[in-house]
C-alpha cells in the first residue's frame, strides 16, 4: 500500500467510531526521566488539545503504559538495551501531572512480566477487545516514542483492522540512529496509516 499523507488543506472530521490513543507518555520518558525521549515533554500540550476535542464530543480515550517488573528483560542488567525505566508503582511509571487524561481512565499496562519485551500496546493486552467493545473503528494515535512503541502500536492496530491517523505533531522519537523517527513515520504510512496534525482536525 502506498504511503498516505494529508496535504495541508485536507481536514479530518472527527466522527462516531473514533478514539484517541495516547501511547506511553510517562515520566521516565520525559526530560529528566530514566529513559528520556528528546523533547518528549513537548507532546503534552498538543495531546491535551486533542484530549479536549475528543472529550468534548464524548469520544473514547485510551492510554497505554509500560509497567515493568524490576528485573524486566529489556533492562541493561538483564541483557537488554535500556536502562531500568517505568517500573510498576514507581513515580517514573506514572503519567505526568500536566497530562489531562480523564480521571476515570483505566490504563492499558504492557510488558508487565519479566519477559517477553513488548513495544506494542496490543501485545499481551486486552486493548483490541476494549476498542471493539467501545465501537471504535478509527484510532488517532499520539505519544512516545515514534520509533518504538508508537511504531509497533500503530502497525498492530492496522493489523487488527483499525484505521489509524498518526498525529505527527504529538509524537517524538528516540532517534538512536539519525532519522529513526522519520523512518518510522514512513513505515507506518506505507502500511496504511494517515499522518495529520492538529491544524487538519477541526475543533
Amino acid at each position: 500500500m502506498m504511503a498516505r499523507e494529508l496535504i495541508a488543506t485536507e481536514t479530518i472530521a472527527l466522527s462516531p467510531g473514533d478514539a484517541l490513543l495516547v501511547v506511553d507518555v510517562q515520566n521516565d520518558f520525559l526530560p529528566g526521566g530514566a529513559l528520556a525521549v528528546p523533547c518528549g515533554d513537548r507532546v503534552i500540550p498538543v495531546i491535551n488539545a486533542y484530549l479536549h476535542r475528543f472529550r468534548l464530543r464524548g469520544y473514547p480515550v485510551f492510554a497505554t503504559r509500560d509497567w515493568h517488573p524490576a528485573d524486566h528483560c529489556s533492562f541493561l542488567a538483564e541483557g537488554g538495551p535500556w536502562p531500568p525505566h517505568c517500573i510498576a508503582n514507581t513515580g517514573g511509571a506514572g503519567f505526568p501531572t500536566d497530562l489531562a487524561l480523564p480521571a476515570d481512565l483505566q490504563p492499558i499496562s504492557k510488558a508487565t512480566a519479566r519477559a517477553p519485551d513488548s513495544y506494542s500496546g496490543f501485545a499481551g493486552t486486552d486493548l483490541a477487545d476494549r476498542l471493539r467493545e467501545a465501537g471504535v473503528k478509527r484510532l488517532f494515535v499520539a505519544g512516545l516514542a515514534t520509533d518504538y512503541c508508537v511504531l509497533h502500536t500503530v502497525c498492530d492496530a492496522l493489523a487488527e483492522g483499525f484505521a489509524v491517523v498518526l498525529l505527527v505533531d504529538a509524537v517524538r522519537a528516540v532517534n538512536a540512529r539519525a532519522h529513526d523517527g522519520d523512518a518510522a513515520i514512513a513505515e507506518m504510512t506505507s502500511r496504511g496509516a494517515v499522518s495529520a496534525t492538529s491544524e487538519q482536525i477541526p475543533n
